[in-house]
């Protein structure tokens, strides 16, 4: 089965002959605002959507490819077709209305069909254990009822030839006997019939006769890749286990060592090699690693009374006026020195009385390997886990997290200048990560449609809403309004392999925060996380790559760097330093911390070009003002460690509220039960949702194949309070807020809902 291929005239709608996987034609792709919209060849297959400039090109060179089974489908105009997948976007229009629509059904079937292969494949090896001669039946079983049937097949070829010849033969001896006119036509019209049955016969045959050959030689070579497959995960398992014993060995070691070796193991250090960099640096000096593109800095602190004296005479500086520090002290101070109840206002407007703990945690013991091995180089996502590993709160929740730490925007609001801001917005982007230090559980994945909201209006001034808008691959949504003057909002898709020794989690999406009065929108993206130690010892996360924030009015920008730790280096863990620079890419501001702790900005006052590094790259010194304290991570609440290390408003997330949404992440039955430390029963009631879960996206697919084969249009899953639409800042394709939910939620109206638990 399959759904249509073909190239059709040039730019012309493509053939459609029934019976193969791939679909051929001449679509217009968006290049760029220079060239515009440019013809290309595309080819669908096996779930993979790939274009050429020329269809000679086939052969030899793709210009780009997109897996649909982890795209966003998207129509604009009559003739468009948006396709997203994390960060690319392909813009393409076709000729007419109804050549668009043959695409758009021919993509929706290609990625229904490679999710249910890419769920089959992991649903298939899911429960696998290694037992080889299991394995070994399990192969030559289908391979031999293969076998009897082509034999079945080939016998049937030769009966056909040789009672198709009789046949022939019959009929020919009639014709020559001497009977009556009338019926001498009849026999003719009769083997005429005959002829074309042979013609027909023999057609068959020849098909027949192909398909033998093709599965012969395809069924060798089916035995050989999946004999070569087991060899290499039977290798790969035996490597993993040897390097758990090789792992747990060295902990021993390092525990009875004396010296910084039982440093080692307290610091939870995953090896890598040294740059050796700082050697050179005297011990006091505040040192900076390279950036990426960016030459490597050491800021110098200078002394704030001389410098007051003789700023006059700083013209050669990249900063003139250290005076300006002085006069945007207000909100630096104010920031520096609140403390947690003056900054969120609890003690000014005690609204409500929310739970400071939850039951503790139960001391189950699970034997992780066991369920792991299985999973090496698979989608998280998609492994069945018990609630064992998982933490009483989801996806959607964990993101509203990210406002933890939500006064910092209130202040940005209040800077005047743009650079100044930028610092207030590094800081916030940092302090999201402050929470995971030692939450090393996994949240729970939500169901499709659910949703979470956090008003705090009254209180705090925003409000929060998430919803799941996709399952395959997992999206969340998020939007956040705050009536003291911004509003935040993404989409992230979380990406996550398990490597083997650690786990790598890729949030891939945007986050947009833009200020009201100003306009300044600034849009950032996640760094990777890793969960270390898998299968032994104790777990621990890092964060490291880069975070690049961009203010798009007015062109300032901010990169952050997350230092990996490393145990041979002489940095702080946990490192963050950055650079805060406008328009023309002149530096205002060094800004250094810890993404666990807290995060500083000095105003740089002058910089010079100093030695060059042992990488031959030229260091920039910065000479700055004494930091400021913009952030710091508020203490855990007491008791934390037995209530997964919950911060004092993660405890408050999961607190049951009346008149939410019946989707809403707070009447999860599977998450409350864990949460109350009735982890069998939720492992069962987890189960039982994801099965439901699971029925509801097969029927959805059924409906597809029937409009499919009806020729109808068959939207697919539309989000609830999100709808899709392409970004004017980053051109990507982006689920954003359509209203209604605050609305429904003061009518109390949840019409709209499904029902999901």
């Amino acid at each position: 089965g399959g759904f249509f291929t073909g190239g059709g005239p040039a730019g012309g709608p493509p053939a459609a002959p029934p019976g193969s996987d791939t679909y051929k034609g001449w679509l217009f792709k968006w290049t760029n605002y220079l060239k515009g919209y440019q013809r290309r060849w595309f080819v669908l297959s096996n779930g993979l959507l790939s274009y050429y400039r020329t269809q000679a090109e086939m052969a030899h060179t793709c210009r780009g490819t997109i897996n649909l089974s982890t795209a966003h489908i998207d129509t604009e105009d009559s003739c468009n077709i948006v396709l997203s997948n994390g960060g690319r976007t392909y813009h393409l229009k076709a000729n007419s209305e109804v050549e668009r629509q043959r695409w758009v059904t021919a993509l929706e079937l290609a990625k229904a069909k490679a999710i249910r292969m890419r769920n089959n494949q992991s649903d298939d090896s899911g429960d696998e254990e290694p037992a080889s001669q299991s394995d070994k039946s399990e192969l030559h079983g289908p391979l031999k009822t293969l076998s009897s049937k082509l034999e079945d097949l080939s016998t049937c070829n030769e009966l056909i030839a040789k009672h198709g010849a009789a046949l022939q033969r019959s009929l020919s001896e009639l014709e020559n006997l001497r009977l009556p006119a009338d019926s001498g036509e009849k026999i003719k019209a009769v083997n005429e019939r005959a002829t074309l049955f042979r013609i027909t016969s023999n057609a068959m045959i020849n098909a027949c006769r192909d398909f033998l050959d093709l599965a012969e030689s395809h069924s060798r070579k089916w035995q050989r890749l999946l004999q070569h497959e087991r060899e290499q995960r039977i290798r790969l398992e035996e490597t993993i286990e040897q390097l758990a014993k090789q792992h747990n060995s060295l902990e021993r070691a390092c525990r009875g060592a004396p010296g910084p070796a039982s440093a080692a193991s307290s610091a939870k250090g995953s090896v890598q090699s040294a740059k050796g960099e700082a050697s050179d640096e005297d011990e006091e000096t505040e040192y900076f690693d390279a950036m990426e593109d960016a030459p490597a800095f050491i800021t110098v602190t200078a002394d704030p009374k001389h410098h007051r004296r003789s700023g006059s005479n700083l013209s050669g500086a990249s900063e003139g006026h250290p005076e300006d520090w002085n006069l945007e002290d207000s909100v630096f101070e104010s920031s520096n020195q609140s403390s947690y109840n003056e900054s969120t206002g609890r003690d000014l407007l005690p609204r409500k009385r929310r739970r400071t703990r939850i039951p503790d945690k139960p001391n189950y013991s699970l034997n992780l390997w066991s369920i792991m091995k299985n999973c090496i180089g698979k989608e998280l996502s998609k492994i069945p886990m018990p609630v064992n590993f998982n933490e009483p709160l989801s996806m959607l929740q964990r993101l509203t997290e990210d406002l933890e730490y939500h006064e910092l925007l209130d202040k940005a609001v209040k800077c005047e200048s743009s650079t100044e801001q930028m610092c207030f917005v590094a800081a916030f982007s940092v302090s999201s990560y402050s929470t995971t230090v030692h939450r090393t559980a996994k949240p729970f994945n939500p169901l499709l449609g659910e949703t979470f909201e956090l008003d705090r209006l009254e209180e705090l001034g925003f409000r929060s809403l998430c919803e799941q808008v996709s399952h395959h691959p997992p999206a969340a949504a998020h939007h956040v309004y705050s009536r003291r003057g911004w509003t935040l909002w993404q989409e992230i898709t979380i990406a996550s392999k398990f490597r083997g020794k650690y786990l790598s989690i890729m949030p891939l999406g945007a986050i947009h925060l833009e200020f009201h009065s100003s306009g300044n929108h600034y849009v950032w993206r996640k760094v990777t996380s890793t969960v270390h130690n898998i299968i032994v010892g104790k777990l621990w996360i890092d964060q490291s790559g880069e975070i690049e924030i961009v203010n798009h009015k007015s062109k300032d920008k901010c990169q952050l760097k997350f230092t990996p730790y490393s145990y041979f280096s002489r940095d702080v863990p946990r490192k963050v330093t950055g650079v805060v620079s406008d328009a023309d890419g002149k530096a205002h501001y060094v800004m250094s911390g810890t993404w666990d702790e807290k995060m500083e900005c000095s105003k740089i006052l002058h910089s010079s070009h100093g030695s060059t590094s042992t990488e031959g790259k030229q260091k920039t010194v910065y000479q700055t003002l004494s930091p400021k304290v913009l952030w710091r991570k508020y203490p855990l609440p007491e008791n934390a460690e037995n209530m997964y290390f919950f911060s004092e408003l993660a405890l408050t997330l999961n607190e049951p509220e009346e008149r939410v949404a019946p989707t809403d992440s707070r009447l999860r039955p599977d998450q409350r039960l864990m949460e109350s430390g009735r982890w069998d029963e939720a492992n069962v009631e987890k189960q039982r949702l994801e099965e439901k879960q699971r029925a509801v996206r097969r029927r959805r697919e059924a409906e597809a194949v029937v409009a499919l084969e009806e020729g109808k249009d068959y939207e697919g899953y539309l989000p609830l309070w999100f709808e899709r639409k392409v970004d004017a800042v980053t051109g990507e394709l982006i689920c954003v807020y359509k209203g209604g939910y605050w609305e429904a939620k003061d009518k109390q109206d949840w019409s709209v809902c499904p029902d999901i638990f």
